[in-house]
């Protein structure tokens, strides 16, 4: 059984946000195929056509932290740039920081589903924005889950609190604070345990007697005797005074 959490707290509705993100986790679920969660090479952009606007892709770089490999055009609004290769963090104030790289980091450990309730607060040439997010794991090639499949959805607001045109978000950057959160745990199989050699178990070997010396490979010992001196080799180890004196200079008279 998916294990769930939830810390929802009194924050505006962002009806459409939960819209594309009940569609986008449809999509994910349909690509399960009896896995606990989808691959990133299964991801089609023409699958999510109309959440496309609002999607991202995020890549895990260090605990707590997802980059985005890409994003819709609505985050690019928000932020008022290009924000591939920015952390998710940077769409959120100082002081929610925190809980959104905790919320970023259940989704890649554990691994888990995450929803947020977001808000933006007003300022000069700034509604109010309500926002939405989901994150959804994802695997790597080799198996890991080092991705995520989400959507960033914020719509302004009136003062009654409904929601207004989804592109009038006012001067940007915005940033958000987290005002409730939502996580549900996946079921995992159990990991197998790595085959390998039970050193508890292996057999004890008695050490072999020493041998005679004289048997097997051994070969018999012969005494060294060492070979006689030829004349020239005693005359290299005597010395000058040596030679000189097995010899006598015989001078002829003329």
């Amino acid at each position: 059984m998916d294990r769930e959490t939830d810390s929802n707290a009194a924050s505006p509705a962002s009806a459409k946000g939960r819209r594309i993100g009940n569609e986008l986790r449809a999509y994910w679920e349909a690509l399960l195929a009896g896995r606990p969660m989808p691959a990133r090479a299964d991801i089609d952009p023409r699958g999510i056509d109309r959440a496309l606007e609002f999607a991202f892709i995020l890549e895990r770089v260090a605990p707590g932290m997802g980059r985005f490999r890409l994003a819709g055009q609505h985050i690019c609004d928000l932020m008022g740039m290009e924000v591939r290769g920015m952390p998710l963090t940077s769409l959120f104030a100082p002081e929610g920081r925190k809980q959104i790289a905790d919320l970023t980091e259940a989704v890649f450990a554990r691994p888990a589903i995450a929803e947020a309730q977001l808000v933006s607060e007003a300022g000069i040439g700034k509604p109010g924005l309500a926002g939405h997010l989901v994150m959804l794991p994802l695997t790597d090639d080799f198996g890991a889950v080092t991705r995520v499949l989400g959507c960033f959805v914020a719509e302004p607001l009136r003062n009654t609190g409904e929601a207004e045109d989804i592109h009038d978000a006012g001067r940007a950057p915005r940033r958000f604070t987290v005002t409730g959160a939502r996580i549900k745990q996946l079921e995992m199989p159990p990991q197998p345990k790595p085959a390998g050699r039970d050193f508890r178990a292996a057999p004890q070997f008695e050490q072999p007697a020493p041998m005679p010396a004289s048997s097997g490979f051994a070969e018999g010992q012969t005494p060294y005797t060492p070979r006689p001196k030829t004349r020239a080799e005693h005359l290299a180890e005597m010395t000058p005074d040596e030679r000189r004196a097995m010899f006598r200079v015989v001078r002829q008279e003329g």
